[in-house]
């Protein structure tokens, strides 16, 4: 098997559009608090298919894993 062009992966990483998100946060006072992301022009069905929650701590800024 042949190992991946680091340099290709990079151009392909590149050339993907920008992703505008928004970011909610439930908190709770005897839980984790819950955050969930999601687009922000999603409506309808596109709003109740295309979002991701999970515990909030288990979130990190882009830029700071970049």
């Amino acid at each position: 098997m042949r190992s991946p062009d680091p340099d290709r992966l990079a151009a392909a990483d590149t050339d993907r559009p920008d992703v505008e998100l928004s970011m909610t946060v439930v908190r709770y006072a005897d839980r984790p608090d819950r955050c969930t992301i999601y687009p922000p022009e999603a409506t309808g069905d596109a709003r109740m298919s295309t979002w991701l929650s999970g515990n909030y701590g288990a979130f990190v800024a882009l830029a700071g894993m970049q």
